[in-house]
């Protein structure tokens, strides 16, 4: 795509990547990708082949993903080689794979060279593309396809003022590409860190100068509970940005009085669809406007709709929740308050008892209150009397015995809580609640 060179060349001598061994320019980044170019031809690697990336983020992995899509490959984001490697790789159609060894990347075409009607699209329309997986925490997760040059087209339809950016969300997730191609379009920086531990986290906005988090609630509430805040020079910092999961009213309520300087805003995307521009009602509310640069809204029975040209093409190995009209459903259930609306949770995880609907969300806000709850899981148990109660997953912040626990749980809950919203069945955890990609599990 004549978009990835002409834009690090336009910005050649400035900083892309900032790490903490040094600087990596636009410049250097461009002879990276016109170095794989050459190696695309030796390895018989040709334009609309379907590729994988299995390996962690990397600088290394920004220049083969942007070399590919230069290639106008359709590209598999990066992953993490694990036990479902084999299988994503059936499920995305996977001509050939790129794994890390010695320092360098190595390429293995696979025997298989079936193929897909959306990715035969791709290929006719000359078009490089992205295969997105979605996060689902049981069973194959669902492949979408999306045309490169619509998602792009966003970021480089008018230049916007570039915040020196801390990479916290993958390349393997619609946020941390959405992030990439962002600050390219407008000449910034990423910081890519290590680990994301709170303490790494802040260690790199002070040492760098960070001025955009871009992170998660689960994170964020991670944050607080470490106070890593404290330890670090976090001045540079001017704004946090939220998303992929709701925001819990506990949780943001604790981060502006935190940061009363900061801007606290929340973000709106879906794997589906992209990353969108919101308008969030205030530092402490989690009330936002969804829309505007070619995306409409609607609600529907109490479920928000979205329409915009950035759509994926479709699932590889699943229908898509878009009518003949373009409307996909996001499944995401919302209140509206005029031009404001707010995320209330996932249709599939409202726990329905006795006809009553409960959103893990609104419980978990109110349980991150109590004293020495580090952090909460909320999700639905089958009950035969009622259908369903609610239960809950604790990370306690010193041990604590469960009878004790339970009672004090209880008293605090009556006077926050309608009764049927109440945990009546408990459980501690050693571990972390929150998945890979730092949304918190509920299973």
């Amino acid at each position: 795509m004549s978009w990835i060179a002409d834009t690090l060349e336009e910005f050649k001598d400035q900083a892309l990547i900032i790490k903490d061994e040094g600087r990596i320019t636009y410049g250097d980044v461009l002879a990276a990708v016109t170095g794989w170019q050459k190696r695309f031809k030796e390895l018989g690697l040709k334009k609309g082949d379907c590729v994988a990336i299995i390996d962690d983020n990397s600088e290394a992995t920004v220049f083969l993903v942007l070399a590919l899509l230069a290639n106008r490959n359709i590209v598999l984001l990066p992953m993490e080689d694990n036990e479902r490697t084999a299988k994503n790789l059936e499920i995305a159609y996977v001509n050939g794979f790129f794994q890390p060894k010695d320092g360098d990347f190595v390429y293995e075409r696979r025997a298989e060279e079936k193929s897909h009607l959306l990715l035969d699209t791709l290929r006719d329309s000359d078009e490089a593309g992205l295969i997105i997986l979605t996060s689902g925490s049981t069973g194959d997760p669902k492949a979408a396809v999306h045309q490169f040059s619509k998602l792009v087209s966003k970021n480089s339809a008018k230049k916007k003022k570039s915040f020196r950016t801390l990479v916290f969300l993958k390349l393997d997730h619609i946020g941390g590409i959405n992030t990439l191609l962002a600050i390219m379009a407008a000449g910034g920086s990423v910081v890519m860190i290590k680990d994301r531990t709170p303490a790494t986290i802040c260690q790199a906005i002070a040492n760098h100068e960070v001025e955009l988090l871009p992170t998660t609630p689960s994170f964020l509430n991670m944050l607080i509970m470490a106070q890593a805040h404290e330890k670090y020079d976090l001045s540079s910092l001017k704004m946090i940005t939220y998303g992929t999961e709701p925001m819990h009213q506990s949780t943001l309520n604790s981060l502006a009085k935190i940061f009363p300087d900061l801007k606290l805003k929340q973000t709106y995307g879906a794997t589906e669809l992209g990353i969108f521009p919101t308008k969030s009602k205030g530092n402490g509310s989690r009330w936002m406007k969804v829309g505007g640069n070619g995306v409409e809204t609607k609600i529907k029975d109490g479920t928000l709709h979205i329409r915009t040209k950035s759509v994926m093409l479709g699932y590889l190995n699943a229908t898509a929740n878009i009518d003949d009209e373009g409307w996909y459903n996001t499944n995401d259930k919302v209140e509206v308050d005029g031009d404001y609306l707010k995320i209330l949770g996932r249709q599939e995880e409202i726990i329905n008892v006795g006809g009553e609907k409960v959103y893990p969300a609104e419980i978990e806000s109110v349980l991150l209150e109590m004293d020495n709850v580090e952090d909460v899981a909320v999700r639905g148990v089958k009950n035969p009397v009622v259908g369903a109660i609610v239960g809950a997953t604790f990370v306690l912040e010193n041990p604590e015995e469960k009878v004790d626990f339970n009672k004090r749980m209880i008293d605090f809950c009556l006077e926050k809580l309608d009764g049927h919203k109440i945990p009546r069945l408990i459980d501690f955890s050693d571990g972390t609640l929150m998945g890979s990609r730092f949304k918190k599990m509920r299973l």
